[in-house]
Order: structure tokens, then C-alpha cells, then sequence
């Protein structure tokens, strides 16, 4: 529940600064329980998934991602599903949580595509490139919505983007040592691999603008479309010498002519 209470913090402080007329408390509240119903959802199947492993006494390797194996290309779909202990199933639970709730309160008309993206071009990836053993855990999926999230600041350049990739920079910042090579018992490929399909899908879905990241107002549009003032003719370097003097001169007789019509009437 701490980890639900940090988001709903998040979600309304970000609603506080970009706040809409129409907005309020109880749309926030609304709009949030919203986006916490399909991760509660994943997580009590990976919870319900792994108990029924300990039970029944699966071994979890057997349903993970084996590279370059035809009979273990099932685990693209069945290897986040499972893990190794209930500390390694915690672990990954929190982050899962935090960062889905977090694309489906900011990135709505995305984060169902963009999670089925990285869930599934990750395990392929890993099945592709990885180390021949078996890789388990959603931590892959993890990276993925860590670097889409991080990434759309990027991509994007909203406001509201760059403080949410902000953000889970300073909440994640430790994760990212785990894509390095060598981690005994980790799957760092998932992790790099991960972090790339979520770099990928941000890059993809990068136009697909929520409401909020447009802006309502430009306070320098006014500015912008007032017709500039030049101090010099716009065309001046496109005359020549002699026309700029004859021009000069006739200028010259106007003021001059309108001198002797001032002068005149005043004697």
C-alpha cells in the first residue's frame, strides 16, 4: 500500500501544477483508481501464478525464456509470469506496480499497447540474444516501462513528461546498474534488452500526444504574430547605388517641399 500511496502522491501533485479548470480532487481520485485496475490485476496473477508453482513444485526454469530453442520460445509469454523465490517475485512486484500505474495515469491513450509491446518484443529479444539458459521474473518488463517512462521526457518534451522521467530517475536510479554483463544469477540481458524495447516503444509512440502534454496556451503567440518592425526597408539591399540616391533625393524635396508649405503658412 506504500507504494499506491507514493503514485496517488505523484499523480496529484502533477495534477496540481498542470491543473485544468475542469479538473479536481475527486477526478484525480477517479482517474486514478482507474489506472490501478489492470496492474492490481497482473499482480495478483503473478502472485496466484507463483503460489500454484510452490504448490504444485514447478520448477520455474521450465517455463522461462531458453534462447534459440523452438520449445522455449513459450516462455516470451509464460517466463515473466514466473519466478525463482518469493523475494525475487517481491522485488519485481513493487516497481511492476508503481511504473504501470504511472504509464496509465499520464500516457492513457498508450500505456495498454505500449506494456503488450515491451511484454512481448523483450522475450523476443531475449530469445534471439540471450545467454542459452533460462530466463524468469518480470524484470525485463520492469527496465521496459522504467525506459519508456524516462524516455518520453525525452521524446516528447512536455513539461509533464520531463518531471515524470525526472522522477523515476531519482526513484530508480540504483536499477540501472542492472543491465552491466557478468551479474551472477541475473538476467541482465533482459534488463538492457527491456530498457531497449521501452526505448524503441517511447520513440514509436512519441507523436501520440496525451491532452494534457499540449499546450492550451502560448504566451508568446501574441508576440509572435504582431508584425515585425524593421529599422531598415526590407528590400534595401536589393536596389542599387543609384537607386538608393535617387530615392534619397527625392526624399530630400519632399521634406523640403513641405517645409516651404509650413513656412508659408505661418508668415
Amino acid at each position: 500500500m506504500d507504494c499506491a500511496l507514493d503514485v496517488l502522491i505523484i499523480c496529484i501533485i502533477l495534477n496540481t501544477i498542470f491543473e485544468d479548470e475542469n479538473d479536481g480532487l475527486e477526478l484525480t481520485r477517479r482517474h486514478f483508481l482507474e489506472s490501478i485496475r489492470f496492474p492490481i490485476f497482473a499482480l495478483f496473477a503473478l502472485w496466484i501464478v507463483h503460489a500454484y508453482q510452490v504448490l504444485a513444485e514447478w520448477d520455474p526454469g521450465d517455463y522461462g525464456i531458453i534462447s534459440r530453442r523452438m520449445y522455449g520460445i513459450w516462455g516470451i509469454l509464460t517466463g515473466p509470469m514466473v519466478h525463482g523465490s518469493w523475494e525475487h517475485l517481491a522485488s519485481n512486484s513493487v516497481p511492476l506496480f508503481v511504473l504501470t500505474v504511472i504509464c496509465l495515469y499520464f500516457y492513457k491513450k498508450v500505456a495498454i499497447r505500449a506494456f503488450w509491446i515491451i511484454y512481448l518484443l523483450t522475450g523476443f529479444a531475449v530469445w534471439l540474444l540471450a545467454r542459452q539458459v533460462s530466463h524468469i521474473g518480470a524484470s525485463g518488463v520492469v527496465y521496459g516501462l522504467l525506459a519508456f517512462v524516462f524516455w518520453n521526457g525525452i521524446f516528447r518534451r512536455s513539461i509533464r513528461s520531463i518531471i515524470l522521467a525526472l522522477i523515476v530517475m531519482l526513484l530508480y536510479s540504483g536499477m540501472f546498474m542492472g543491465v552491466l554483463p557478468d551479474q551472477e544469477g541475473v538476467s541482465w540481458e533482459s534488463h538492457l534488452l527491456g530498457s531497449m524495447m521501452g526505448i524503441l516503444t517511447s520513440f514509436w509512440f512519441k507523436g501520440e500526444l496525451e491532452d494534457d502534454e499540449i499546450d492550451r496556451h502560448d504566451p508568446f503567440a501574441e508576440e509572435r504574430n504582431q508584425e515585425k518592425q524593421y529599422f531598415l526597408p526590407r528590400d534595401i539591399f536589393d536596389k542599387t547605388k543609384a537607386q538608393r540616391a535617387f530615392e534619397e533625393a527625392e526624399a530630400q524635396r519632399l521634406r523640403q517641399e513641405e517645409g516651404d508649405t509650413w513656412t508659408s503658412t505661418w508668415t
